[in-house]
């Protein structure tokens, strides 16, 4: 199946809530503020604004048949203080400023297991790159990792084999089952990041 990846621009804006599916109408459900810090009174308020005030786009739409399947973030890393502050990924990261991040996925129940992740994570690094990124990273779940236990709530930030399958690559781990994936601009791993 194909996806149509968008903007989440604020036309788009009652499709943004759609994807959540019945959490639509909780305004303090993680409305993808998780990493994030804001004085609106709710989670809802919070993206509401940033879609409607943001010259490029936080978000992707992936639309199947015009209907919405899913939503990724995707932006500069530094604009997300509980990235940046975290003791764990400072380990890994460089502070480089030309760095994006991918921060979560939601995908309608019922477009799970069609690859609406993986082409949400594609276009997300395409767009990323559109816009400046040299490189864009993400902090997936490796399930086989897991043996045996449950998936964790955090799987919201993708699976490490959603990342593989989007050409990313990994630089470390944070915990055993923790990968920080990243992919670069420039597949030669050899040019140099440009100064910034």
């Amino acid at each position: 199946m194909s996806f149509d990846i968008v903007p989440a621009t604020s036309d788009l804006w009652p499709r943004v809530g759609h994807v959540y599916g019945a959490r639509e109408k909780n305004p303090d459900s993680c409305w993808c503020q998780r990493f994030r810090r804001h004085d609106a009174p709710d989670n809802r308020t919070a993206l509401r604004r940033e879609i409607e005030q943001t010259e490029v786009p936080v978000g992707l739409l992936a639309l199947a048949d015009g209907e919405v399947a899913g939503w990724t973030r995707v932006v500069p890393r530094a604009s997300l203080p509980a990235i940046v502050e975290n003791r764990a990924l400072s380990k890994l990261l460089d502070d480089a400023a030309l760095a994006w991040w991918v921060s979560c996925f939601v995908v309608r129940r019922e477009h799970r297991g069609k690859g609406v992740g993986v082409a949400l994570l594609r276009g997300g690094a395409e767009w990323a790159f559109q816009h400046g990124a040299y490189s864009v990273d993400g902090h997936p779940v490796d399930v086989d990792a897991l043996r045996g236990s449950p998936a964790p709530s955090a799987v919201f930030t993708g699976t490490m084999s959603m990342f593989l399958r989007a050409g990313f690559s990994e630089i470390g781990r944070t915990y055993p089952s923790r990968p920080v994936m990243r992919r670069l601009r420039f597949s030669d791993s050899t040019v140099a990041e440009p100064d910034s």
